[in-house]
């Protein structure tokens, strides 16, 4: 993938992972109360990194040429957490 289209669809996850965050808070006080207190622990974590998530965003749009693969490849780890984030939200709010 070219780099500059990487960058645009990176801002573009970044995005819908931060409306995500903010959908899923909104649900909480619609969780079962036995599920309510995971729940809002996961929102908690994910939000806590969602600072680290943008700082991965910040290094792809500026890192060099050299640098490029690896920082790529963090970000794609970093989303990857928040997605996997959802997925146990989902599971949790679905029981």
């Amino acid at each position: 993938m070219e780099r500059n289209t990487f960058k645009e669809n990176a801002k573009s996850e970044i995005d819908k992972i931060f409306a995500k965050i903010d959908e899923h808070e909104a649900k909480k006080d619609n969780a079962k109360a036995e599920t309510k207190e995971r729940y809002n622990k996961k929102i908690a974590e994910l939000k806590s990194k969602k600072d680290e998530l943008q700082s991965k965003y910040n290094d792809l749009v500026n890192t060099t040429d050299e640098n490029w693969e690896e920082t790529k490849k963090s970000f794609s780890e970093s989303t990857e957490y928040f997605k996997n984030g959802f997925k146990e939200l989902f599971t949790l709010f679905s029981k």
